[in-house]
This record gives structure tokens, sequence and C-alpha cells, in this order.
């Protein structure tokens, strides 16, 4: 198929099942046909001269906090509704030399606070495996994206678990990449100590393909480097299976089946592992997520972007804003930042430990299945549901969410850690659980 014809597809797809009443709701900003096909055409030009990047063929979607020039870039809140992006993100200047072919901005929740794609300004976005239920968050509208079939891939960002957990919820692949891997040049973020953007897509290759175009070095992002991706996994894996009770029991069992399957079949050893700091983790994330998104936020005060945001934004970014302020009081002299920074450093040298006896540690993705659009949970219960995902952004390694197998009809996902900057053994281990 050429990426004309694809794009035309695509359109078709959204037009009649996202934007018409927002059904799916994946989407906020579809550019305009005339111009996408216009550059789909000079696309197929270049593939058929030999001349095209590496991405040429694959349609993106880009989550609505990463800027593209001339998209919105409204982070899903009234706070920058009417916001236009002025610049290319690295990443996506890095997509657009390649060939890859962007066709909108996705929903996502409100400034990225939130895990199930509720939160957003602009319409929750719906699963679309069962349209009732969640697709998890806060990259929501790219996972959705990729998982209706309106784009090949999409790019989002990941604070806690906001590519792994609507990946696993939508049935696809996500990567959250080591802190580093990937420049966050044009991220709005909403943590710095924690965020990094990632890809998601249909299978394991697709999203090894565009990180291998995102990654790398970059000088407008200090915190950016180099390092490789190969494709290579060692004959004798040892597999650590994260000694963890999920709150939803067939989660757990549904797992486990799994990793028995495919160590059989590779030959793989296979041992529990008790990280003992792992119930610190959701403790540690808040403080330094509150803090960081009330400093992130301070530049959105009316003057220079949109509105004031404690005046526009929604319930959940308040209460990160509020509780961020409270932390940073001068009479606490930042004492509960700098001590949740102490236990993130003491959860990333655990991990150290650990990766000196193991390949990778498996677990679910999230600890139960997706919730029903609307339904009342508690705070703390939305939450937990990042237990598992966030000390891979605490510990900075890289981490990957792939299909599992459903209960009810629901998918569920696996997720594979790897050391630093081992995406490549990370890409080649789960490859064997894709098969």
């Amino acid at each position: 198929m050429t990426t004309t014809s694809k794009v035309k597809k695509y359109l078709r797809e959204i037009w009649a099942n996202d934007q018409a009443g927002k059904k799916i709701n994946a989407f906020i900003q579809v550019r305009d046909e005339k111009d996408l096909v216009k550059e789909a055409e000079e696309i197929d030009k270049k593939i058929k001269s030999g001349k095209a990047g590496k991405l040429a063929g694959m349609i993106f979607g880009i989550k609505a906090c990463i800027n593209v020039e001339g998209l919105n870039c409204n982070c899903a809140s009234k706070t920058l509704e009417n916001y236009r992006a002025v610049f290319d993100a690295t990443v996506v200047k890095k997509i657009k030399a390649e060939d890859g072919l962007i066709i909108g901005v996705c929903n996502m929740d409100e400034f990225a606070c939130g895990s199930s794609g509720e939160t957003s300004a602009f319409g929750p976005t719906k699963n679309p495996v069962d349209l009732e239920y969640i697709p998890g968050g806060s990259s929501s509208g790219s996972a959705a994206a990729v998982a209706a079939g309106f784009c090949d891939v999409a790019l989002g960002s990941d604070t806690g678990g906001s590519l792994r957990c609507p990946a696993s919820h939508c049935g696809i692949v996500g990567l959250k990449p080591s802190y580093g891997c990937v420049s966050r040049y044009g991220l709005v973020d909403m943590s710095m100590s924690l965020d990094q953007i990632g890809p998601l897509g249909k299978n394991v290759e697709d999203v090894a393909k565009v990180l291998e175009v995102i990654k790398g070095r970059d000088e407008c992002d200090s915190i950016s480097v180099d390092s490789k991706v190969s494709v290579k996994v060692p004959k004798k894996i040892i597999v650590g299976l994260l000694d963890y009770e999920t709150s939803d029991k067939r989660v757990g069992d549904l797992i486990n089946k799994k990793i028995e399957e495919v160590a059989k079949k590779n030959n793989w050893v296979v041992k529990k592992v008790k990280i003992d700091l792992i119930d610190l983790a959701i403790q540690t994330y808040y403080p330094i997520v509150y803090t960081e998104v009330f400093s992130g936020t301070r530049k959105f005060d009316g003057r220079r972007f949109g509105k004031k945001i404690e005046d526009s934004c929604g319930p959940e970014v308040l209460r990160r804003i509020l509780g961020g302020a409270e932390i940073t009081k001068a009479e606490y002299g930042g004492r509960y930042y700098h001590r949740a920074l102490k236990a993130k450093r003491l959860i990333e040298k655990e991990y150290g430990k650990l990766f000196g006896n193991f390949d990778c540690i498996v677990s679910a993705t999230v600890p139960r299945l997706p919730w029903k659009i609307g339904e009342k949970i508690s705070v703390e219960e939305g939450y937990a549901t990042d237990v598992l995902t966030v000390p891979a952004n605490l510990a900075g390694i890289c981490a990957i969410s792939v299909p599992a197998g459903r209960i009810d009809n629901l998918p569920v996902g696996i997720q594979i850690a790897c050391d630093k900057f081992q995406e490549g053994k990370l890409f080649g281990i789960a490859k064997e659980f894709e098969k």
C-alpha cells in the first residue's frame, strides 16, 4: 500500500470512528487532507526513487504535549486551548527528516495529570477495544489511535507509566526508553526528573524502528545521551519474575502463565525476585511529581501562554499544583522533595544490583483491568494503577509493555524491564513474548 492510499484510508477511519460524534476521541486535531495527501505523494516519489528515509510510509500521531509546528500543543487543557506550536520538538524534527508523516495531534490527560484518559478538557478518550472502558493514560489518545487503526505509530510521554499503562489497556506495544535516551526538547513535561518521550505501536519491530530514529544526544536537552540500540538476546536469559500480588488475581495468573510458556520455549531460567522498596515507589513518586508540576506550571500565568492555569485547569491538575505549592512552602525548606529524591536514588541503586543477577524483570504492566468511563474510584485507587510502572521511571531504566492476553475480552499487558540503555536486549526479549 502506498503512503497516499494509506493516509486516505486512515482519514476515512478517523472521520467515521473518531471525529464524528467523538466516538473514540483519540485526536484533538487532524491535519488538512489536502496537505496530508500532497506530503504523502512526495514521500511515495522518494520511495519509488530509492531516496526515502527510514520511516517512509509510516503514519504518526503525536501526543498534544509535544510541539509540532503549526499544530495545537494545548496539553488537552483550556489553559492552552488556542496555542499553536511555533517550532518542532527534536523528536518531531527527526521523524520528519526520515519521511515519517504526522497525521494529527492526540488527546491526553490534561497536562499529563492522570492515568485513565478521562481528565482531558476536550472529553475522555475511549478504549477502541470496548468504548465503555478507559484506554489508560496519560498518553490515552496516542494509544487509542494506534489500537483503533488510525495511524501506524504514535508518540507519547511517560512519567510513571503513561505509555505502558494505555498500551496494556488497549492491547498494543508501548515503550518507556531509559532516562536520557530520547531528547525532551519541545515536550511540555509534567516532571523533569522522570519524563521520557517514547513510541506506541502495533508491534515491537515498529517501536524499535522509531526509537532508532528519535534517540540520541541533543544539545537542546542536557540530560540526553548517545546510546546504541541493537536487537540481540543472549542465549542464556535469567528472568526475574516480580513477586508482587496484583489487585486482580486473574491478571497475576495470566502473567505467570505467559512467562512460564515463553521461558519453557526458550529454555530461560525464571527466578522470583522481591524488590524491598517497591512499596515506597508511589510514596516517592508523588512528592516529586507534585513539586515539579507546581514548578513547571509557573510559566502558565496568563501573560505569555493562554490563560492562568489555576483559573482554567481541571481538578486533577489543580490537585497537583496545590500539593506542590504546599510541599515547597518556605517553612519546609524543600525537606519532603529532597527526601523523595533520596528515596529515588535508593530505588535506582536497588535496580542496579538486581540487573547484576537478572537480564530482565517481568511483571504485569497494570495490576488490574481497566474500569468503565465515569466509574467512581478513589484518588488512591487511581494512583495505585501505576504501582508496577513507576519504579522504572524512578530508576531511569527502560521498560516495555506487550500484550499478554485478555480477561473478559479486555487486554492485559506484560511489562519487561531491562537496565539503563539496554533497549536492544529489551526488544529482543519482548519479541519472544510477542510471538
